[in-house]
């Protein structure tokens, strides 16, 4: 029986979690349960796993509730001695503080928070390593990339190939996308999502990050990381190994898989799941990716060129051009417009916790402040 401590509980991945969980019954415990704002929901699922270690990430919400909140209450669940391993689901980078807390704990830790990697992923890893813990991967991409490269060494690696769905606009000419609606941008063809992994996609900015999580997850550099379309969103990723040998992970494009991979490893086991019968989808296709239309990537390895907070930044004003986006205060090619000049204007600085959370304010305060000026 793994005990486990589920923070992000009422978005997307979190709920998932739970619905293994509800598959899993005599291997899986939930002892403590964390969401954004969602007080009533959370009492609800506390409620049907007998969890008592609550709290809520906004503060306010919190207190109106009469739960513990704020990243303080975050990072004390993270900690929770009952828990042998800790989900880190939440939105954004707010993940990274309770995941310094579990490794600070000696925590096993499922990530699904590309985003802590992304911004802090030179902090993060070195930690891990140093302590001897177990961080494994819930995205399906680098879950896939984490099961192909089980028991061999980074430097038998040639690449990394993440695979992208294409999102809604696969196909689609940089000036066709000049006047998409948030509805549009939110219709994905594969995948059930939370709203900004769900834009995420729609501008691939999702693969952008990806290969920068891919960076410090696998010890790979960025220059033998690739991203390709693949519309079926049956190969989730795939290792070619300097022999030429090039490993793949199938299955349908359902999340449970590689949070189930990621709770158990290295145990398989029957969660109930539909089996992929390689029959049905017998033409898997793949394309390159327009990066006229999609700049995302490219964006992405500039910013760790740059180096130190630079992908801090460009993390956080991805996060904050959603958000904009999302509220129709912003057109979809402004956001990776938006990222890209923040990037600009950026001096990066030697990574540290105070370095990486003066940067991402910077980062969202410059977005904020670009709009605002626009809005004149």
């Amino acid at each position: 029986m793994k005990r486990i401590a589920v923070l992000g509980a009422t978005g997307s991945i979190g709920l998932q979690t739970l619905d293994v969980v509800r598959r899993l019954p005599d291997r899986l415990q939930v002892v403590g349960l964390a969401a954004h704002r969602n007080a009533e929901q959370l009492r609800s699922l506390a409620s049907e796993f007998g969890v008592s270690h609550l709290c809520l990430g906004d503060g306010e919400q919190a207190a109106r509730a009469g739960l513990p909140g704020g990243v303080n209450a975050l990072c004390d669940l993270a900690r929770l001695p009952e828990a042998d391993l800790v989900v880190i689901s939440v939105a954004g980078v707010i993940g990274l503080q309770p995941t310094l807390a579990a490794i600070e704990a000696g925590k096993e830790i499922a990530l699904a928070s590309k985003e802590v990697l992304v911004a802090a992923g030179e902090l993060v890893m070195p930690l891990v390593r140093e302590r001897g813990l177990n961080l494994t991967p819930i995205d399906s991409e680098h879950s896939a990339l984490f099961q192909c490269l089980g028991g061999y060494r980074s430097d038998q690696v040639d690449s990394l190939v993440l695979t992208a769905s294409g999102g809604p606009f696969r196909g689609r000419s940089r000036a066709s996308l000049e006047g998409v609606t948030v509805a549009q941008a939110l219709d994905h063809p594969t995948w059930k999502m939370g709203g900004k992994i769900t834009i995420d996609s729609a501008t691939l900015m999702n693969k952008a990050l990806e290969t920068i999580e891919a960076r410090w997850l696998f010890d790979v550099p960025m220059e033998k990381i690739e991203a390709v379309i693949h519309p079926q969103s049956i190969v989730h990723s795939l290792v070619r190994f300097k022999d030429q040998s090039v490993l793949g992970q199938l299955g349908w494009p359902d999340m449970r898989l590689p949070i189930q991979v990621a709770l158990l490893w290295p145990e398989r086991v029957d969660g109930k799941l539909p089996l992929w019968n390689p029959v049905e989808t017998p033409n898997l296709t793949f394309e390159p990716i327009d990066h006229e239309a999609f700049p995302a990537l490219h964006i992405a390895r500039r910013a760790m060129a740059m180096g130190g907070t630079a992908a801090c930044v460009f993390n956080a004003a991805n996060e904050e051009a959603v958000a904009q986006f999302l509220a129709g205060k912003l057109g979809f090619l402004e956001i990776s417009a938006l990222v890209s000049h923040t990037l600009d204007l950026h001096t990066p600085e030697p990574v540290s916790l105070e370095s990486l959370l003066r940067s991402d304010l910077w980062a969202r305060e410059t977005i904020r402040r670009v709009q605002s000026l626009k809005s004149e």
